[in-house]
């Protein structure tokens, strides 16, 4: 029995010399530090949240795949908050202090487009790069900013396709595109004004007529005098664009006031869980998606983007029941282009990382990610869900699609 114990101790101790170095490197990881100011709170606050922990679940991952090696050395990312309350000069004061005080010298986005133009400025002027994921507006890419790169599609394509989607059901029903009748509702914000921007530059195309085009009230509460009207000229199409309340909010009052347009394409429909809140009230409702899950994108750190949505349901339990959101995924997108940059940089130079984050050609779980000279990501496309009995189902682009079309929306 000596002898055996004796053997054994003796392995162990063989196969802990062997494993000594790997872990000794592994703790040696210094970190680079990311400041992000994201709203944790106010009315931008749940996708904020999805950003946050999207964030969080990529440097885990990354962490766990060895770090970030630039050059002979190791770092693992670490993200400096703060709470911008929803608030673009409160985010601008945040982004301030992150890169005066705390000398941060690369940041994350904040939520939305609106929050993203006030601190990209800010950013600009001390030659930080920032990659960021949730803010979407077209304008932020035509004021020739050096040093912001955005991994998600720009906002004027978000519904759109809806648009191209009903001129293929007209077509399909003996009638021409033409015939469509479109009613427009959105908030007016940056993002919400380039969707409303996208949806009429392909009406226009398609020569459809505009029945109604209406801001969503400024606290997103109540569109209940829009879908009066709604009833009243019984459009083919309805567009909705007013982020996670602005979904809520229309999803409900569609309901409570049965409102029967065939064809219905609303924002934030995941993030918002309007299938979790409001169940067959959702059905046939067409939501625009940055990502879905059943997408053939893979990567090295992440896997598929069915591993993302399954590993990231582990990590955080309140998405056991509804559909990982899309701002999680492209915030973790985010976390993983900045490796990419720094590792293709070779050095923690901030310069070297704007050069690497331009010359960006990545395949993630998330889709391609090539940025333009003016730093938009020009290499995916959006998709179009419809969520047929509570569940959510790609069906646009054509190519993309796992389920058909339900034409005119079912009801019930």
């Amino acid at each position: 029995m000596n002898i055996i114990r004796k053997l054994v101790v003796a392995s162990i101790a063989a196969v802990g010399t062997a494993v000594l170095p790997n872990l000794a490197l592994a703790g040696d990881c210094e970190e680079i530090v990311l400041g992000s100011a994201i709203s944790l709170t106010g009315k931008y606050s749940t996708n904020g949240i999805h950003a946050k922990n999207g964030y969080e679940f990529a440097i885990k991952k990354i962490k766990e795949a060895g770090g970030v090696k630039v050059g002979d050395k190791c770092y693992n990312f670490k993200v400096l908050y703060y709470d911008d309350e929803s608030k673009g000069d409160r985010g601008a004061t945040l982004a301030e202090r992150l890169i005066s005080q705390d000398k941060v010298q690369y940041m994350l986005g904040p939520y939305s487009s609106g929050l993203t133009k006030a601190i990209a400025p800010i950013t600009e002027n001390y030659k930080i790069p920032m990659v960021e994921a949730e803010g979407a507006s077209r304008s932020l890419f035509n004021k020739g900013y050096k040093y912001l790169f955005a991994v998600l599609s720009t906002s004027e394509q978000y519904l759109a396709s809806a648009i191209a989607l009903a001129a293929e059901v007209a077509k399909k029903n003996g009638k021409k595109a033409s015939d469509v009748k479109v009613a427009v509702a959105v908030e007016n914000d940056p993002f919400s004004l380039d969707v409303r921007a996208g949806v009429l530059d392909d009406a226009k195309k398609y020569d459809m007529k505009l029945v109604i085009d209406e801001k969503l009230p400024r606290d997103l509460a109540d569109m209940s005098a829009i879908l009066t009207k709604v009833k009243l000229l019984k459009p083919d199409v309805l567009i909705v664009s007013g982020h996670s309340k602005g979904a809520v909010t229309a999803v409900r009052q569609i309901g409570d006031m049965r409102i029967n347009v065939p064809m219905v394409a609303v924002t934030h429909c995941e993030a918002a869980d309007v299938t979790g809140k409001f169940g067959k009230s959702a059905n046939g409702i067409l939501c625009s998606t940055q990502w879905a899950e059943t997408l053939s994108y893979k990567d090295s750190i992440f896997g598929s983007a069915a591993d993302y949505e399954k590993e990231f349901k582990m990590a955080y339990a309140q998405y056991a029941e509804q559909k990982v959101p899309y701002q999680a995924a492209q915030a973790s997108a985010a976390v993983y282009v900045f490796k990419d940059a720094f590792e293709r940089a070779g050095s923690l130079d901030k310069e070297k990382v704007r050069e690497a984050l331009a010359a960006t050609d990545l395949a993630t779980f998330y889709g391609q990610i090539k940025f333009s000279e003016a730093g938009n990501n020009v290499a995916k496309p959006m998709v179009l869900r419809q969520i047929q009995d509570g569940k959510y189902n790609v069906v646009a682009p054509s190519e993309f699609a796992s389920h058909e079309l339900e034409w005119p929306r079912k009801t019930e």
